[in-house]
């Protein structure tokens, strides 16, 4: 989930704060529902690590309404969090496994529990529809659990053959990293926040956490939650500031770095990184396609185009972007497709009424907008959507599809962020596939078909880290013991899975050498114990083999 313009040198940030702003009409305040009650604000807020004095306050994209002024952060500020992180971590790494799982399996229950808070939250902050709140504490849930309840089979010292059978005895430890520097985005604000923080608690590390400045409620509720759980409040520390002031001084002191957010600055994050020999996992930007075949069942297909491309209002890293669908089907599907679009309900209000929200800020607006005026205006057709509605709320856009667009056109491979897709016909599986592919991202594609096994063969030919047949994407990304990330642009590394809790480890051998030595004994010569070493090799590769 991606497009976090949060880390060193670039930001979703003004030079005054977060660029949401809009009018505010009291009557209609979307806090209604949710009473954003000063004191638990300052709760919230008190858990940022600030000494500078300064906040920034932050609206909702749904109306303008003010939410709260968030405390920033200094360089100073940054390097406190790490020394209270790497105190902690201590004695974390000695808390045992089971603890550590006892815990997870804790949160899973208080995030279901306080799900109706946690949603009316997310809403206020990014302004997406309840429903696309919800996958939120459902993701985390999900995460929670399998984590909690694999936490041995990751984790365990894993036993290895020796080099002399029965002598050697090798164990690989799995040893934590230390403090893990996280940077998270605004578009999934809760889940970011914590998804891929967990598995490295689980694994003994501490985090310094950074996320992004119009979502911090969201973020710090999910660390209020951490230590009803029972995480030690001093093992989760929250920055909050521009990423090009701090995402440098947390890089510089990290042990390992995890972020989400965009290509450019995720390209930043690793030359940083390389630098100082330390490990990151970066998920990036995405040109997501979708591949239906002439098979396919194109209710089902049109179903799930219609989730893929305009959930969360299209700002999500694995939605569909590029749509290339069978000529023998072309026209039946684009008509169930456009049809479908054209009756979701759009809306704001902080309750299950609406299928799509609202971008999240101006910025998210105007590129939106650009990019559907830019191809438009170079022969593009519109068959849904195409405009803004601000009398819905200020950056509210509606769900578009275009057909006709072409590579001299800024959406035809830069990705949009946005409820915009481009559709196209194919006459022939093997030109639909290299169109999949090009390009230079691979984050996230689908395949619908009939034939589920020949769907199976085709998704190993396209460039992507995820690939979904019959579903949209929410098959491959709910599956957390599947790892997910990116290939090519779209990032490096993998959240999920045990990919995703290995990759805050440190593997380390350890060898126990019994009666014998691995040199010469008993005054044996050198060149004989070459000689009887070559032969008991000899022996060993024949029974291998036998």
């Amino acid at each position: 989930m991606s497009e976090a313009l949060s880390g060193p040198g670039s930001s979703s940030e003004g030079p005054g704060g977060p660029s949401i702003d809009g009018p505010h009409d009291p009557e209609h305040d979307p806090r209604a529902s949710y009473a954003l009650e000063p004191e638990h604000v300052a709760r919230l807020t008190d858990r940022v690590v600030s000494t500078t004095g300064t906040t920034v306050q932050v609206f909702s994209p749904i109306n303008g309404a003010p939410l709260a002024n968030i405390p920033q952060s200094s360089e100073a500020d940054v390097a406190e969090a790490f020394r209270r992180a790497r105190v902690a971590q201590a004695a974390w790494a000695r808390v045992s496994i089971d603890e550590r799982a006892r815990i997870l399996h804790r949160l899973h229950d208080i995030v279901l529990d306080r799900q109706a808070e946690i949603m009316d939250l997310i809403q206020l902050e990014s302004g997406k529809a309840r429903k696309h709140a919800f996958d939120e504490p459902l993701h985390i849930a999900l995460t929670a659990r399998y984590y909690a309840r694999t936490a041995h089979e990751h984790l365990d010292p894993e036993r290895k053959a020796g080099v002399v059978p029965g002598l050697t005895k090798v164990e690989v430890n799995r040893v934590p990293k230390g403090v893990v520097g996280i940077i998270t985005p605004w578009n999934y604000p809760f889940t970011m926040a914590l998804c891929d923080g967990l598995p490295a608690l689980l694994a003994g590390n501490a985090v310094v956490i950074k996320p992004d400045a119009q979502t911090m409620l969201s973020a710090l509720i999910a660390a209020e939650m951490l230590e009803e759980a029972g995480f030690p409040r001093e093992l989760w520390q929250v920055v909050a500031g521009p990423g090009r002031v701090l995402g440098t001084p947390i890089i510089e002191r990290a042990d390992y770095i995890c972020f989400t957010g965009s290509t450019a600055t995720g390209k930043i994050i690793a030359r940083q990184a390389a630098e100082r020999l330390i490990g990151c996992s970066l998920e990036l930007g995405g040109k997501n396609p979708i591949l239906v075949l002439r098979d396919a069942d194109i209710e089902r297909a049109a179903e799930g185009a219609v989730r893929a491309s305009f959930s969360n209002a299209g700002q999500l890293c694995v939605s569909t972007e590029r749509m290339f669908v069978a000529d023998a089907i072309y026209d039946r599907f684009v008509e169930r497709f456009v049809a479908r679009t054209k009756a979701l309900s759009l809306g704001t209000g902080l309750n299950w009424d609406a299928d799509m929200g609202t971008l999240i800020s101006a910025d998210q607006l105007e590129t939106v907008s650009a990019h559907v005026d830019d191809a438009v205006a170079k022969g593009a057709r519109v068959l849904a959507g195409g405009k803004a509605r601000p009398d819905l709320a200020p950056y509210f856009y509606e769900p578009t599809i275009l057909e006709g667009v072409t590579p001299e056109m800024t959406c035809f491979g830069n990705e949009t962020f946005g409820p915009v897709v481009s559709i196209y016909r194919f006459h022939d599986e093997a030109d639909a596939i290299a169109r999949a592919n090009d390009g230079e991202y691979g984050l996230n594609g689908a395949i619908y078909t009939r034939d589920t096994e020949r769907g199976r063969r085709i998704a190993r030919q396209v460039k992507c880290g995820t690939v979904n047949v019959n579903e949209a994407f929410g098959a491959t990304f709910a599956s957390i013991g599947a790892p997910m990330g990116g290939m090519r642009e779209s990032g490096m590394g993998r959240r999920q899975g045990s990919e995703g809790i290995h990759r805050y480890t440190e593997s380390q051998s350890v060898a126990v050498q019994r009666l014998m030595r691995l040199a010469p004994m008993l005054g044996m010569s050198d060149e004989t114990y070459a000689k009887v070493m070559t032969a008991s090799l000899r022996v060993m590769n024949k029974l291998g083999r036998a």
